[in-house]
């Protein structure tokens, strides 16, 4: 698994309760553990394969690691456009990538798109972690497939010119910058946010309550918010299918989206599962197809055009 969260442990430990099944985890970066699974061929111990990232699942299906998990019940569960067009991996969960503010000065003006972060109006005013990060891939690998690569170049060079500072640090650090006046406006995901709202430090309470939400492209005939997911697939050599099988199905079920949406403060994959009142309170939005990262290589060119267009 390349999710490193104490939500997963308890969800690890609820399957066994429940089935007396023993999960035993190795966690690592996503495509180290992709490559050992290769490396080891028939002799891998893994059985599941779990990463965020759209783009990582749709490579490990590329790289021929995964085959069709083949439970019904998943498909029954989980929306079809959360999951592989071959069935060999679904989501367990959405993020939404989200645009934030200071609520004391009210949304920017004219700030309804992500095309718009472009804008000059805003020069000097974001604040956003690295390019090469895989949730700013996937961002800009949405635009690649909505607007073209000469536009989304145009739009990574005016993002890149409206920059308060350098890339630095990670989502959380994007939106604390913003009490401070370091910028006004962040990029960051959803779950970042609420994981400070949910905390029961008073100075990140704070935090919080300075923070607005906008959800972008909303407007009737444009394509919604951004979103990516995280999820599971069978590995093809998997000395335990049958076990595996019924953890996979188990991850649909409604306590295992209970756990890992409420706990992680996360969007649950399955319609109608709880979400956390803190993510409801932010708004509810329409999503985007995730689609558009399910190409790798749209997703390599995405970065190439970020890198160049001097978003570092």
């Amino acid at each position: 698994s390349a999710r490193h969260y104490d939500t997963d442990a308890q969800l690890y430990e609820a399957f066994t309760r429940e089935t007396g099944i023993r999960v035993r985890t190795i966690q690592g970066d996503a495509d180290q553990l992709m490559a050992r699974i290769q490396s080891e061929g028939a002799n891998s111990p893994a059985d599941v394969f779990i990463t965020v990232d759209a783009t990582r699942l749709a490579r490990a299906a590329q790289a021929g690691i995964l085959q069709p998990y083949a439970i019904p019940h998943v498909d029954e569960r989980v929306p079809a456009g959360l999951r592989d067009p071959n069935g060999l991996w679904f989501a367990i969960t959405k993020r939404g990538r989200v645009i934030m503010y200071d609520r004391q000065a009210g949304p920017p003006p004219g700030l309804t798109r992500y095309e718009d972060l472009a804008d000059p109006r805003f020069r000097g005013q974001i604040c956003v972690r690295a390019s090469n990060h895989p949730y700013n891939i996937a961002l800009a690998t949405d635009m690649l497939a909505a607007d073209g690569a000469e536009a989304t170049e145009a739009w990574a060079r005016g993002v890149a010119a409206n920059l308060a500072r350098p890339p630095q640090g990670g989502d959380r650090d994007q939106f604390r910058a913003i009490p401070s006046g370091q910028c006004q406006i962040a990029i960051a995901n959803t779950y970042y946010l609420g994981h400070v709202g949910k905390s029961s430090n008073p100075a990140d309470r704070a935090v919080f309550e300075r923070i607005g939400v906008i959800f972008p492209n909303q407007a009737p005939g444009d394509r919604g918010t951004h979103i990516n997911v995280s999820g599971a697939g069978l590995v093809k050599t998997a000395p335990h299918a049958e076990a595996a099988r019924r953890f996979l199905d188990y991850l649909v079920s409604d306590e295992a989206q209970r756990i890992v949406a409420l706990g992680n403060m996360e969007y649950p994959a399955v319609p109608g599962a709880p979400t956390d009142p803190i993510l409801t309170a932010m708004g509810s939005f329409r999503a985007d197809s995730i689609a558009a990262l399910l190409d790798p290589a749209r997703a390599a060119e995405a970065l190439q055009i970020m890198q160049r267009s001097g978003w570092r």
